[in-house]
């Protein structure tokens, strides 16, 4: 009998280790929890391809990535909205002109990385008072013009300055003045005319429209094959879809069109970008770095370019696109993408002015 409270007490203790064991383990896997690494990202990409990218850099660097989809002005209005308590670790937008106001807006912050500093060329590095970039372009492409090959030649637009000539008057297709791509060129143009010339110019295109600016990049290389356009301005990673298309109508849309990279004689084609920018109020900094880093890396500007037509900025870096390939090398403008983005708002007072909606 006397052992009985004996067996009971270790009954007891035995069960109380054991609570104490669950509480570890729970404890233990709770800390591990808080001390996975994460990643939260808001990218206005939306292109299945990019999936490999982000898996790549997580599997490289066991860093998880929670992302954020919407457009360039639903990234900005929602970081303006959440203040101090956004997540958002890193942005990636598709434009110099919205980045360049998501600086100005004061919501990006500096960063140091002698990675990025190396490969990313400076033209491509923007937003820098002493502390760094604010952002910086990861992928590139090139503004280029479309036309009809049954009704010009390809000297008849090789520049963007024949998009105002009478030659033209009543061909030119182009989506929005004020869509940021648009926008964008017409800040490049700006630092190379000048201000009175360049708003001649925009005079002169919207006395040459064939219709009211509308559509996307793509509906302007149909309206220049349909024969409804002579001449269209597009982003080169469209016509390379259709270009890499298997459907017999978007074959024929290529075989009826041609391609020109204008300015070649002079200042060079109008490059784009698609750049990344650190929050302001990241909260994972050293993750934001290393993946911008990662960016910057061959493998990852080999997806960026071949996945979604682009081009590399990272000089060097061999990519393995057909299309592109096919398209030929072209000489690049040189002026350093944040004029570009900074020469936006003067750009939107003079399409206001001749009326370019």
């Amino acid at each position: 009998m006397p052992m009985k409270p004996i067996k009971a007490t270790r009954r007891l203790a035995l069960l109380t280790l054991s609570a104490m064991g669950a509480a570890v383990l729970a404890l233990s896997a709770a800390s591990a929890s808080a001390q996975e690494q994460v990643l939260n990202l808001y990218s206005a990409r939306h292109y299945q391809t990019d999936e490999a990218l982000y898996a790549n850099f997580t599997k490289s660097t066991g860093i998880r990535i929670n992302r954020v989809e919407a457009d360039d002005a639903g990234i900005l209005a929602r970081l303006q909205a959440e203040g101090t308590a956004s997540p958002a670790d890193v942005i990636l937008l598709v434009d110099a002109a919205r980045l360049w106001r998501g600086e100005q807006q004061g919501l990006f912050q500096p960063f140091r990385s002698a990675v990025v500093e190396q490969r990313i060329p400076a033209q491509f590095r923007a937003g820098d008072t002493g502390q760094g970039p604010q952002w910086v372009g990861v992928s590139t492409r090139a503004r280029v013009i479309v036309y009809d090959k049954a009704r010009l030649k390809a000297a008849d637009v090789d520049s963007y300055e024949k998009l105002a000539s009478l030659a033209l008057k009543g061909q030119v297709c182009i989506r929005s003045g004020s869509h940021p791509y648009n926008l964008s060129l017409f800040g490049s143009v700006l630092e190379h005319l000048g201000p009175q010339a360049t708003e001649n110019w925009l005079k002169g295109i919207v006395a040459n429209l064939a219709r009211a600016p509308k559509g996307g990049d793509t509906d302007q290389i149909k309206g220049v094959a349909s024969g409804e356009c002579g001449v269209a301005v597009t982003n080169t990673y469209y016509f390379a879809r259709l270009m890499r298309s298997t459907k017999p109508e978007d074959k024929d849309i290529v075989d009826r069109v041609g391609v020109v990279f204008p300015n070649q004689s002079s200042w060079g084609t109008h490059v784009n970008i698609s750049g990344a920018a650190i929050a302001r109020h990241a909260k994972n900094r050293e993750a934001a770095v290393k993946f911008i880093e990662y960016l910057s890396g061959d493998d990852a500007q080999r997806m960026l370019a071949d996945g979604n037509n682009e081009y590399a900025t990272v000089p060097g870096v061999k990519t393995s696109n057909p299309a592109l390939a096919s398209l030929g090398s072209f000489k690049a403008e040189t002026v350093p993408i944040a004029k570009v983005g900074a020469n936006t708002v003067a750009i939107q007072q003079m399409l206001d002015r001749v009326g370019f909606k």
